[in-house]
């Protein structure tokens, strides 16, 4: 069976976007780099929301990094009511509703990248298996929250943290 993992960044007041979508306070230093490198060889699927998916479409497709080719190369799931077509590279639109079906078929791991919206909703769901969050020590005040109406409690099992050298705490749960 395959996991669905979410990788997400977020301040240490719960934020994962400042009050204008900003992202310049992510902290990406070699640890955090080491760790993309072997997750991305891990995986074949990545799983966004339509959000995601249009930043990622515009950069990724004329990228030119380590990671571009692999980003290029992998499968992208992209969960999206009101996308009616995919064109990046090795895209395509599921149904929130296929997930547990596409976990259940062949394949390496999925990842979830961001898509905040996206992964509140199948935390909801029960259908995210482990969560990797990168807790910058950044207090933003205000901005989007990480975890949106998930509605009633999920317990979570800490299975690991560390210190990476930007001061960056990557924590793994487990559901």
């Amino acid at each position: 069976m395959r996991r669905i993992f979410w990788s997400q960044m977020v301040s240490l007041d719960g934020l994962s976007e400042g009050p204008d979508g900003e992202l310049d306070w992510h902290a990406i230093d070699d640890d955090f780099m080491s760790y993309v490198h072997g997750m991305l060889g891990k995986i074949d699927s990545i799983l966004l929301g339509r959000v995601t998916y249009s930043h990622f479409a515009q950069y990724w497709p004329n990228a030119n990094n380590a990671e571009a080719t692999r980003m290029n190369d992998l499968e992208k799931l992209v969960v999206s009511t009101t996308l009616e077509k995919v064109e990046w590279q090795g895209s395509r639109l599921v149904k929130i509703e296929e997930l547990a079906e596409i976990k259940q078929g062949p394949g390496r791991d999925i990842a979830i990248f961001g898509s905040s919206t996206l992964a509140s909703s199948l935390l909801k769901l029960g259908l995210i298996d482990e969560l990797r969050i990168f807790t910058t020590p950044v207090v933003l005040g205000a901005g989007k929250p990480m975890i949106r109406d998930v509605g009633e409690r999920v317990n979570l099992r800490h299975v690991d943290s560390r210190v990476l050298g930007s001061g960056v705490v990557m924590s793994t749960f487990r559901t």
